[in-house]
């Protein structure tokens, strides 16, 4: 147990400062803005598929699961309110970060670990070329700013599967469902929902990162420089979630 507390720790310290260093370069001259925009393509055009089933999916589940206990209260016109509330503040960014995890930072785990072990970012190193600056900046400022976005976008999807899903067992007008979806809305739902997806981006670019600048033991530590990637974003994207839950919490009393 003092091991792993001990371990754990070490691992947190790590990449604190693996962090703190993105900061520092951030502010320095010389951002690469093309691989800044190619990492955009692929963190955002490249998920579209993926958050548009994902976000369909939870809009039509979620509406055709609470509809039987609306009904049985007369509150059926609540729904649309509901879904939208249930989406935009907490299932839609939670889940979507969560596949971003999955997809994106396993991916920048596994290519950064890759070019640790067979020793390209030694070479960048010679070469005069900074690879943090080159490979990690770009890939975390990447995430940081297409999360936000592809959770927003997930937002919309399933809010319009809401519709398809209210529409199963009744008739109802687009424009009756959205008027009670945007009245049921205010800016303390949408404004803290946001905020909290670029820290999960921020997160789910650097700890990719750190897990593939860390790889080392030869091909079999790239495997594991993926996993370790999408469990400890994972774990994060919660950690970040229940803060700021809180700090919501806090807000509203205030």
């Amino acid at each position: 147990m003092e091991t792993f507390f001990k371990n754990s720790f070490t691992l947190v310290g790590n990449i604190a400062s693996f962090s703190a260093r993105f900061f520092k370069e951030i502010i320095k001259p010389g951002f690469e803005f093309k691989e800044f925009i190619r990492q955009c393509f692929i963190v955002g055009y490249q998920s579209l598929p993926l958050v548009t089933i994902t976000g369909f999916i939870m809009g039509l589940v979620l509406t055709i699961q609470s509809r039987p206990a609306m009904a049985r209260f007369g509150a059926e016109s609540w729904i649309p309110g509901m879904v939208s509330l249930s989406l935009i503040r907490e299932i839609a960014p939670v889940i979507t970060a969560l596949i971003c995890a999955g997809r994106v930072s396993s991916g920048i785990g596994a290519e950064l670990g890759s070019m640790k072990v067979t020793e390209q970012i030694d070479a960048m190193e010679v070469s005069a070329i900074n690879p943090y600056r080159y490979l990690v900046v770009t890939r975390t400022m990447a995430t940081t700013f297409m999360i936000p976005i592809l959770v927003i976008y997930a937002d919309l999807i399933g809010i319009i599967g809401g519709f398809i899903g209210i529409n199963i067992h009744s008739e109802n007008n687009i424009q009756h469902y959205f008027s009670h979806v945007f009245e049921s809305l205010e800016y303390v739902d949408i404004l803290p929902a946001t905020i909290k997806t670029f820290f999960f981006g921020f997160f789910i670019g650097i700890i990719g990162c750190f897990e593939g600048f860390n790889a080392s033991g030869g091909t079999k530590s790239v495997g594991k420089a993926a996993n370790s990637a999408v469990v400890s974003a994972s774990l994060m994207i919660f950690i970040i979630d229940l803060i700021a839950v809180q700090v919501t919490d806090l807000f509203f009393e205030l």
